[in-house]
């Protein structure tokens, strides 16, 4: 069985520490942890994770910044943003840093199936975020107004 090593980065440590629990529980994860966006770019350095759970209200660094970074840091590694964050504009701006965004609020059914698709390199977006990066709706030819 392929192994995966996991990075986990959220400044609110409950959190943080609940899904690391909840990944640690399979055998194919290694997962790592980090509080801010400092220590993220010193443990990506370090230990070249497969996958990055990256919060975006991170203190020092934020993790827009932080994936930027990670881009000549650890080339390989995919980002999944895990975040509160639902504006479209920020969504949009991760997505290009990152293939997965869960919003959340989403954590609990979003998790599992956002890492499997990013770790398969397909992109995950939280359902509740759908039209936040869907394409600009195509121009509908309306019926002329009757005067």
């Amino acid at each position: 069985m392929q192994s995966f090593k996991l990075l986990v980065v959220d400044d609110f440590r409950d959190f943080r520490r609940f899904v690391c629990s909840v990944l640690q529980l399979r055998a194919k994860f290694h997962v790592s942890e980090a509080s801010d966006g400092m220590e993220a770019i010193r443990k990506v350095k370090e230990l070249q994770p497969d996958l990055i759970l990256l919060d975006l209200a991170l203190p020092v660094l934020n993790g827009i910044e932080v994936a930027r970074q990670v881009r000549d840091l650890a080339p390989a590694a995919r980002i999944c943003f895990l975040t509160l964050e639902s504006s479209p504009e920020t969504v949009g701006e991760a997505l290009t840093l990152g293939t997965g965004y869960v919003h959340k609020p989403r954590l609990a059914s979003d998790l599992m199936p956002a890492i499997e698709a990013v770790l398969q390199g397909k992109r995950f977006v939280s359902s509740s975020l759908s039209l936040a990066y869907a394409e600009p709706p195509k121009p509908r030819l309306m019926a002329p107004l009757e005067t």
